[in-house]
């Protein structure tokens, strides 16, 4: 069977090549950034982050196990992923959960329409949530955790997981509602 070029890439990587580890960060660091940035705003923290992530990557690559074409790229977001939710636990500036933020009921009659909406404005719609929205949001929604689980990697309640994102998809729902009616009277 021929090797792919992701199997040829891990392959150097455990082998710590260095050109190996300089190409696995050519290649997937904007994606990882991105990754990174829909849990952390501050762009200084994104790098850090990133920098840990591939630190804790180059560390623990022996464990790594290839299970097919994409698996490479699975398990080095979820470092990613794991690292901003540390980051997230150990600043102190950063809340976890927060409940100021009150959402008439009414809005949530009609999903909103995302079709005429790009996807850098929608992750710039997430990123503006409160901290503890857009985390429990980006966890649920991205990477299919249950509330559960949420509540178990936060350390909150599994209702207070479930609250939090019910206000976060209520606020998006509301900030694309206000971008749609603005690009609507724009054009009239």
């Amino acid at each position: 069977m021929k090797e792919n070029k992701e199997q040829i890439l891990v392959s150097r990587l455990l082998q710590k090549e260095e050109a190996a580890w300089k190409e696995l960060f050519g290649v997937y660091s904007g994606g990882l950034a991105y990754v990174c940035s829909r849990y952390i705003i501050d762009k200084d923290d994104v790098h850090d982050v990133l920098q840990n992530s591939f630190i804790q990557m180059f560390r623990s690559i022996g464990s790594f196990e290839y299970r097919g074409s994409g698996s490479l790229k699975a398990w080095i977001t979820r470092i990613v992923v794991t690292e901003s939710l540390k980051h997230i636990k150990k600043n102190p500036n950063l809340k976890t959960v927060s409940d100021d933020f009150e959402i008439a009921d009414e809005q949530n009659d009609e999903d909103p329409n995302l079709e005429e909406i790009s996807q850098d404005i929608i992750m710039t719609m997430i990123r503006s949530l409160p901290d503890g929205y857009r985390t429990v949001f980006n966890l649920f929604v991205f990477e299919k955790k249950s509330h559960k689980e949420i509540a178990e990697i936060l350390g909150i309640a599994e209702n207070s997981s479930a609250s939090q994102f019910h206000r976060a998809k209520a606020m998006l729902a509301q900030k694309i509602k206000e971008y749609t009616m603005s690009k609507t009277a724009h054009y009239e």
